[in-house]
């Protein structure tokens, strides 16, 4: 074999000159002959200058190959096209057959290089929206070379999986009866109503974009051009869009109110009113405060509808005398599991569990949920469900403080001498009321100490109160970790007990009003110069110490 001559095999995407890549474009250009479908040829005809073009019908993917590996071995630079990515039902794998038949290695064989491009998978789904958010898959539906026997299968696994599915080639003049068998197929694992979009030429003059469901999909037109793209059981629409969720397990916290979800945390249904619900179809419509301060989505009383086929059932039970049984279809319905994340703690101040309290903790945590016990005397709870109500529900009725987690404020008291020192406990609790689980910029702990001997540490917290001789200290920006950590600031003492919960609050509201996102107290406070008055003075360790990077 000649090794002077080098084959390209090309994907030029969907169609048009803003959507095929920079090396797509050198490579047809170095190339000395174009190899492809007439279409496809026709298509790329305003990046060609002089070069040989060698053009065929549809059916002809292999003496095209053949073709290309010939004027390869003669030493020529041979472009092989294909639509969207040459790897995905394109010419890349027949070129490599026809190369292995011929004995070739790469080491001694005519160079190959596969020219990545965007499949229709891809093109296609950014004009529905974002339907391909999760598993998916690809099924050509041309029996071509492929036995319809074994395509039927691969649809029937795909569907009982759940997987989002793009179809290929689903009709032509001739073969028509695949896509309505395939339909057929989905119809006993999807829902009637699944979103379903079919996009006729993606990016090129002609194209014709199609949001419908499965049921309604045959009524319209769909060809070789087309590309059919079904959605999963989590799938909705949603402003003419198709919108299928990253997953089926979704993370939060409690109080979406009071702690928006971050960026990298999970959606979830009672925090998403416009999302369709998975087991009625229907969207959430009522928010309620519960009366314990945490906010809950509650769905409205659905209305209950009655097809005309459900009033044929019923007459002909009462003509006949006896039920009728309605067979069921294996239709998929993919829970979303939510991972419900919170603190609980027997109290502000208590922090005794009893066993009534343990036992509910076993019982809503279950096999799969975690349990995490912290410093702060909280148990961090991580819970699969799709009711999280019933897990809230059970745990107040044992008497726990349930408590966002995450970037929030979190008060951290002490025992107060278990219970013996209740002096300052009232003002701890207001605070907690007040101020416990707000969002902030960072996690932002407060430290309470009932007393002077501050034993619980409040001074290594980011706001330290310690209760003396009837009064309230102020400590401020302490730095709780690190080599150089260090205790806060006392800014203030003997403040009266009527004005504490107030100017906490205000300390709270200026640090969540002005702070950067991720900004610890200590450091705004050393930026800021000064919070409702008080002056920053460093008080950071004065010897050097070398900074510790993660994992040194």
């Amino acid at each position: 074999m000649s090794t002077n001559g080098k084959l390209f095999v090309v994907g030029f995407g969907p169609g048009n000159f803003e959507h095929i890549t920079k090396r797509a474009v050198e490579a047809l250009q170095e190339s000395d002959f174009i190899i492809g479908y007439k279409t496809y040829v026709e298509l790329i005809q305003g990046l060609l200058t002089d070069q040989t073009i060698i053009s065929t019908g549809m059916t002809e993917e292999v003496s095209r190959a053949q073709e290309a590996v010939k004027q390869a071995e003669l030493g020529k630079k041979v472009a092989v096209i294909s639509s969207g990515d040459a790897g995905v039902y394109g010419m890349a794998g027949l070129v490599y057959e026809v190369l292995i038949e011929k004995g070739w290695k790469e080491e001694t064989g005519v160079a190959i290089e596969i020219i990545p491009g965007i499949s229709a998978i891809n093109s296609c789904a950014s004009l529905l929206g974002a339907p391909v958010m999760h598993d998916s898959c690809t099924i050509s539906l041309s029996d071509h070379l492929t036995p319809w026997d074994l395509i039927a299968k691969r649809v029937e696994a795909a569907a009982m999986a759940d997987f989002v599915i793009a179809l290929y080639n689903p009709r032509s003049g001739r073969r028509t009866r695949q896509i309505v068998e395939t339909q057929k197929i989905l119809l006993r694992y999807r829902s009637p109503e699944t979103p379903v979009g079919l996009v006729k030429s993606a990016y090129r003059d002609r194209q014709d974009i199609v949001i419908t469901n499965l049921k309604d999909m045959l009524n319209h037109d769909i060809g070789m051009l087309t590309t059919v793209i079904i959605g999963n059981s989590s799938t909705f629409l949603y402003d003419d869009k198709i919108i299928t969720p990253r997953g089926y397990q979704r993370k939060y916290t409690l109080n979406s109110e009071k702690q928006p979800l971050k960026p990298h945390q999970r959606l979830q249904k009672e925090a998403e009113p416009w999302a369709l619900d998975q087991e009625t179809g229907s969207m959430q419509e009522a928010y309620t405060e519960s009366t314990g301060g945490v906010g809950l989505l509650t769905k409205a009383p659905e209305k209950k509808s009655t097809s005309s086929f459900e009033v044929a059932m019923e007459a002909l039970t009462r003509v006949k005398g006896q039920t009728v049984q309605q067979s069921i279809t294996p239709i998929v319905q993919q829970k979303i599991e939510s991972v419900f994340e919170l603190a609980v703690s027997p109290g502000v101040a208590n922090k005794q569990f009893t066993p009534k309290q343990m036992m509910t903790l076993a019982e809503v945590v279950g096999e799969k949920g975690t349990m995490e016990y912290t410093p702060n005397h909280k148990i961090v709870l991580k819970i699969p469900t799709t009711d999280p109500e019933v897990i809230t529900g059970k745990l107040q009725s044992a008497n726990f403080l349930l408590s966002p987690i995450g970037d929030v404020l979190t008060l951290k008291a002490c025992d107060f001498c278990d219970g013996e020192k209740v002096e300052s406990i009232p003002y701890a609790d207001e605070i907690q009321r007040v101020l416990g689980g707000i969002d902030m910029p960072k996690e932002l702990n407060i430290g309470f100490n009932g007393c002077g001997m501050a034993c619980y540490s409040a001074v290594m917290d980011d706001i330290g109160i310690v209760f003396r001789k009837g009064k309230f200290d102020l400590f401020l920006g302490a730095k709780p970790v690190g080599r150089t950590a260090h205790p806060g600031q006392p800014v203030a003492e003997g403040i009266e007990p009527d004005q504490l919960v107030e100017l906490i609050t205000n300390i709270v509201t200026e640090y969540k009003q002005n702070a950067h996102p991720n900004e610890r107290l200590f450091k705004y406070f050393k930026r800021a110069k000064k919070i409702q008055g008080y002056l920053y003075q460093d008080i950071a360790p004065k010897i050097k110490i070398e900074p510790a990077p993660c994992e040194d």
